[in-house]
């Protein structure tokens, strides 16, 4: 549309002009009514502050027009500030007004019901406190980590260049330059566009081993090494699966696939990209924790974590008697719920595969502490998490720090059209059409990355005081209640059952629940 904008104004331009020769009535009223569109659509063409404006010239107007007059057709024609999936009206507002740092206040009380089954909500204090949120970070580095690193408790997920624009990349590693929290690279590589900023990099290895990826396509250490020691890859993480589509793999389809993007990745050109289900570089869970020690070694000692969504419970409990067999553990953990969100997968994986996130988290924080290495390993989580609650509630349940990946693409111009997997994202986010990626000023949109997580972070420090707390470390399961029916109402830590540290270090404390998974599982294979 820029383009298509510019010819078609200049063509009306030189008409009108021409027509001017011969003035007539008809060319003075045609005059009179075009001027003022050419004038709009000018105006939008040049500004740096909405993409769909600047994408969409004259015509993007009408998206803002309708916004204005939306709360009035939708509270009595449409729908309530609460529906909308994946993310609501409401969430979704939240995250624009933080962005832009407009007023994120909430007139006339809440819109949900308070007495539904499943509403959930915060136990607070009589005795306030003040909680700085510049003091929410936490230190990532377990025994054998020589380069730890203190990260924000809220950071960018997992989003690879190629699935996201380049200035996408641009405004989100600029944003988490200039707010002083993490970016995680997704599986794609380690792009120009996510050092060119210098914010903060959780540098993600996946099936592709792309950055790193030797000519048949196996990892390559040598290739790891020179790159992880960029002073701006923090820490790094081996990606096993992710919630929208575990055991599936990633995809990016060959018309995102630019030679640049080829050439970073070590893949051709014309056909899509996928990334095996499975790694080659370990077949089993031993093998894996030498793979994450190898990793650590070559990388001169940053921490080293790894991703996954759970499936079968099984086959984590092997991951962690491997870490007791071999005495390597992960410095931190990512668990993935099986809600998160990716720019393409089958429905089929995005809808039915993959634990939850709570269900998921739960299970992690509880085999860690019952093979009593929970103090040793950070644990993150992510998984449609965009306000202040979501952070907390993840916290209390047993994260130590979140991820968040299409919050901040909210944050810089994601408008939720779900067109992410056909490379004609209108807000130039996730494209690799340059019409459309021009339309995203790097300038603006990292500024907005930035003062949303400041504006979040400053929710979770006014919650985390409301609740009487000092630190995100005193969050635990009672501190979130759930109603549970009509008439019940139970926190966290009875809706779920918490175990003793150690318990699952013997088999004569294992717990009923978790027995059979226990026998099952072996250090020396995933498979029984």
């Amino acid at each position: 549309m820029r383009r298509e904008f510019v010819w078609s104004s200049i063509t009306i331009t030189v008409a009108l002009i021409l027509g001017g020769v011969f003035v007539t009535p008809n060319v003075f009223w045609s005059f009179v009514i075009i001027a003022p569109l050419l004038f709009v659509g000018w105006r939008d063409f040049l500004q740096t502050k909405h993409t769909i404006r600047r994408n969409f010239p004259l015509f993007g107007n009408f998206r803002y027009l309708f916004e204005a007059i939306r709360p009035e057709i939708n509270q009595y024609f449409v729908e309530s500030n609460t529906d909308g999936v994946p993310f609501s009206r409401e969430e979704r507002s939240l995250v624009y007004q933080r962005a832009k740092k407009d007023l994120d206040t909430l007139p006339f009380g809440t819109q949900k019901n308070v007495y539904v089954d499943g509403y959930e909500w915060l136990s607070h204090s009589i005795q306030a406190s003040h909680v700085d949120p510049n003091q929410l970070r936490i230190e990532i580095g377990g025994p054998k980590c020589k380069q730890p690193y203190s990260a924000s408790i809220l950071n960018i997920s997992a989003m690879s260049y190629g699935s996201l624009s380049q200035n996408a990349i641009l405004a989100l590693n600029g944003g988490a330059k200039d707010g002083g929290f993490a970016h995680n690279t997704g599986e794609g590589g380690l792009s120009p566009y996510h050092l060119e900023h210098g914010g903060d990099l959780i540098w993600q290895i996946g099936t592709g081993y792309f950055s790193a990826r030797a000519p048949d396509g196996t990892f390559s250490e040598e290739l790891f090494a020179k790159k992880a020691a960029h002073e701006n890859v923090k820490m790094i993480e081996v990606k096993i699966s992710q919630g929208a589509k575990p055991g599936h793999g990633g995809i990016l389809p060959a018309k995102k696939i630019t030679p640049e993007i080829a050439a970073i990745r070590h893949v051709p050109m014309g056909q899509d990209v996928i990334s095996p289900p499975s790694h080659s570089a370990f077949n089993n869970p031993i093998e894996m924790m030498q793979f994450i020690g190898r990793l650590r070694d070559a990388s001169g000692g940053k921490p080293v974590g790894f991703k996954l969504c759970i499936g079968k419970r099984r086959e984590f409990i092997s991951i962690c008697k491997a870490m007791e067999k071999t005495g390597i553990m992960p410095d931190y953990i990512s668990i993935d719920g099986g809600e998160g969100g990716t720019g393409a997968a089958p429905l089929e994986f995005s809808n039915y595969v993959g634990m939850p996130g709570v269900e998921s988290l739960v299970f992690a924080h509880n085999c860690l502490k019952g093979f009593g290495v929970r103090d040793q390993i950070k644990v993150m989580t992510s998984g449609r998490i965009s306000s202040g609650f979501d952070i907390i509630k993840r916290l209390a349940i047993g994260a130590d720090a979140i991820y968040s990946a299409r919050a901040f693409l909210l944050s810089i111009g994601c408008i939720q059209a779900l067109r992410c997997h056909s490379n004609h994202c209108p807000t130039g986010v996730a494209t690799q059409n340059p019409n459309l990626v021009a339309g995203l000023v790097v300038t603006d949109k990292r500024i907005r990355a930035a003062t949303f997580h400041r504006e979040t972070m400053r929710g979770v420090a006014e919650l985390l005081g409301a609740m009487g707390l000092d630190h995100s470390r005193e969050l635990r399961p009672w501190h979130v209640m759930r109603r549970t029916n009509s008439t019940e109402v139970r926190h966290y830590g009875e809706i779920y059952d918490y175990i003793e540290s150690g318990v699952l270090k013997s088999e004569s404390t294992v717990p009923e629940e978790y027995m059979r998974a226990w026998k099952i599982a072996q250090a020396e294979s995933f498979r029984v």
